[in-house]
């Protein structure tokens, strides 16, 4: 049976190959980096959401939370700008822009295979979608929402920021990595195929020196 199988081409590991049209079997490696995307997005997203009800409920109008004197503590404060307090008259254009970066992720993932990828790009996407949703829901109103932020460190000494916050920087950190590093989206690395190419006419050239070999 295992022969016929194996004559069959059918796979004997228990796996299954996704194809896509005309039998590409690559479309099975980006659906399951587009879903890490999705769900990484989703958790950051559900998190900063979750986390800004919280802090509402329990803090907003009150002295901060300490919880680590001179270090780090809970604050609320409604930022009008964009991540860390920055630009708080340009309400309406870090609105655009968030908007923007996640329609942007969303057009990339159709050719995302890179796992990497697939992670930096659900934590900004997360990020921007949690943060959008305060710009688009949340008073004055009007596509300029005040982010909620809470998470002080360092009081006095550094902007307070949020979830998303920290999911976009982390995630914008990530992509400067990664694209110093030469990694692209389609799980090529710069570079690579330029170092493997002498490796292979090494064998190449074994191959043709061994059939000389044996005609001679």
């Amino acid at each position: 049976m295992r022969g016929l199988q194996a004559a069959g081409g059918a796979a004997l590991t228990g796996e299954t190959t996704v194809e896509g049209p005309g039998g590409d079997p690559r479309r099975s490696p980006r659906r399951r980096r587009v879903a890490l995307l999705a769900a990484l997005a989703v958790v950051v997203y559900g998190l900063d959401l979750a986390t800004k009800t919280a802090v509402l409920r329990t803090l907003e109008g009150k002295d901060p939370l300490v919880l680590i004197p001179g270090l780090l503590q809970f604050r609320v404060i409604f930022n009008a700008g964009a991540a860390f307090s920055i630009g708080t008259g340009m309400t309406i254009v870090f609105t655009i822009i968030a908007a923007s970066v996640v329609v942007a992720i969303l057009r990339t993932a159709r050719k995302l295979r890179s796992l990497p990828w697939a992670i930096t790009l659900g934590l900004m996407l997360g990020g921007a979608l949690g943060n959008l949703t305060d710009r688009l829901f949340r008073a004055p109103g009007g596509f300029q929402g005040h982010v909620v932020d809470f998470v002080e460190v360092f009081p006095s000494h550094f902007p307070v920021f949020n979830v998303a916050d920290s999911a976009i920087v982390c995630g914008g950190i990530l992509a400067v990595y990664l694209a110093w590093r030469g990694y692209q989206l389609d799980g090529t690395r710069d570079g690579a195929h330029d170092e493997q190419e002498p490796e292979i006419q090494d064998e190449e050239g074994s191959i043709d020196r061994a059939e000389s070999r044996n005609d001679g």
